[in-house]
């Protein structure tokens, strides 16, 4: 049915009827009246429907406007035909703008059965998908040529709309609780059977996945310390254990903005070999040492780890890159190392603001993705000041909107890095990290206590005592037995 032809029948849409180019937007008005149809006349197509349809799916106003009536009658349990619906629209004051009871009468005359009515739904879903489309593209086609728009924020928008849109039409707006209650029984059932016991990504550190529950999905983390504290060899751990976990494993993407990706493998190397980071740049290393790092490159090499070390990177094309990455890969983790060193927007009236904007879209990427973001962070100079130099919340640096934004917040500090030689307790600070969750919106806080080998910075689950690290290889890694992969550890 055309345009014209639907001005005339008086049913076009409450919007234009034709596109920026003059053309009929894409519709199926007769499929629209098959779903309506086959709702009235078989009890169980409206599940289906509502499974995959919302009201504005539909092209004509007066069929979203039915099928939303629809919705909530079976929302309420109630039965739904012609009769019911035509009251349910009566007391809506809607039922002679939609053709009143003979339409609907009408509209189950149409079909015989309701067997296709989920072919007929995925045909209504495509056809509201490409209308979103034209709709969005249209706009930002106008704001294209627009000399003041800045093209980097043009671009991330464009790319949040289609992802918006993907996800909308796709999603499953409406569910009967039967349903819900059977996915809900399988997510529960499949956490029990976890002998981790994580509801979320493990960090591959025991206590702190205790007190974590794993980094969870949609929150945003923030890991903070002052200079030589470890930050980064701590987000490497964290990347590396989630991607080689025994259980769970996920893709993983790193985003370097201070240090070089081979650096970075140098250092995941020392870390997992357990061979000193100099001698392994200088290449004077035994052969023994040189077996072990050709292992565990092959162990690293089968893990979803991705790097990227762009110089100079925004926030909207860390954004951009982020959204390709979980298409073509589905990634379930990303860390930024560091958060200071990402660019804002450009209007930003001061670096506050801008870090402000910075922690709100990573906050926001997090939720969209619906993955863990760990975000690195600097602290001020105020720990240098106090006689007890553990961070605090007020130490985060240039932005309070970092603690507002976060959903945990977690400090690297190692006391031997300030020459204190004993804790309270008298036990040796060496070799000693404490990770501090100073902030966790969704539960406890608390400090817990890891091992830390400066000479391979590395993390690791804390001992009171922990042997030289060659004489402790990582947990589960047997490294004469590890296979190469075509002769070289990638």
């Amino acid at each position: 049915m055309n345009g014209e032809a639907l001005q005339r029948a008086g049913e076009a849409p409450s919007h234009s009827s034709r596109d920026y180019s003059g053309r009929v937007p894409p519709q199926a008005v007769e499929i629209e009246q098959n779903v309506l149809g086959a709702i009235l006349i078989d009890p169980g197509a409206i599940s289906v429907a509502a499974s995959l349809l919302k009201p504005d799916s539909f092209y004509l106003p007066k069929h979203a406007r039915i099928f939303r009536a629809m919705c909530m009658l079976f929302a309420d349990g109630n039965r739904v035909d012609e009769f019911i619906v035509a009251e349910q629209l009566k007391g809506e004051r809607s039922l002679d703008a939609v053709g009143g009871l003979p339409y609907l009468m009408e509209l189950s005359d149409r079909v015989a059965t309701g067997a296709n009515v989920e072919h007929h739904a995925r045909i209504l879903v495509q056809k509201a998908m490409a209308r979103s489309l034209i709709k969005t593209m249209s706009r930002r086609i106008g704001e294209a040529y627009d000399p003041a728009m800045d093209p980097f924020e043009l671009l991330d928008s464009a790319e949040s709309d289609l992802f918006s849109i993907s996800g909308d039409m796709l999603r499953q707006s409406v569910k009967h609780v039967r349903e819900i209650g059977e996915e809900t029984m399988q997510q529960i059932q499949e956490r029990a059977e976890r002998t981790d016991s994580l509801s979320g990504v493990t960090s591959g550190f025991v206590d702190l996945d205790k007190i974590t529950g794993g980094w969870q999905d949609t929150d945003l983390i923030i890991i903070a310390g002052r200079p030589a504290m470890g930050k980064t060899a701590f987000a490497l751990a964290c990347a590396r254990n989630a991607a080689l976990a025994s259980q769970n494993p996920v893709h993983c993407v790193i985003f370097s903005l201070e240090m070089e990706r081979k650096q970075l493998m140098h250092r995941l190397l020392s870390s997992e070999a357990g061979v000193d980071l100099q001698r392994m740049r200088s290449g004077a290393m035994t052969q023994d040492e040189c077996l072990r790092v050709k292992e565990v490159g092959s162990i690293l090499g089968r893990g979803g780890i991705w790097i990227d070390d762009s110089a100079s990177l925004n926030i909207l094309e860390l954004r951009g890159k982020c959204r390709r990455l979980k298409s073509e890969h589905d990634i379930g983790l990303l860390l930024v190392d560091y958060l200071q060193l990402l660019q804002g927007k450009r209007n930003a009236d001061s670096r506050e603001q801008e870090i402000a904007s910075i922690s709100r879209s990573l906050k926001a990427l997090a939720k969209e993705l619906h993955i863990p973001v760990i975000a690195l962070s600097q602290l001020n100079r105020n720990p240098e000041d106090r006689v007890d130099k553990r961070p605090l919340l007020s130490d985060l640096r240039e932005s309070g909107s970092l603690e507002q934004d976060a959903d945990m917040v977690a400090f690297i500090y190692r006391a031997e890095v300030y020459g204190v030689k004993t804790d309270k307790s008298g036990a040796s600070t060496e070799g000693v990290a404490e990770v501090i969750v100073g902030k966790h919106r969704n539960g406890p806080i608390g400090t817990v206590k890891l091992n830390f080998d400066k000479t391979y910075a590395r993390f690791r689950n804390y001992t009171p005592y922990h042997p030289p690290l060659e004489h402790a290889p990582r947990e589960g890694v047997n490294w004469r037995t590890v296979p190469t992969k075509n002769g070289g550890p990638f």
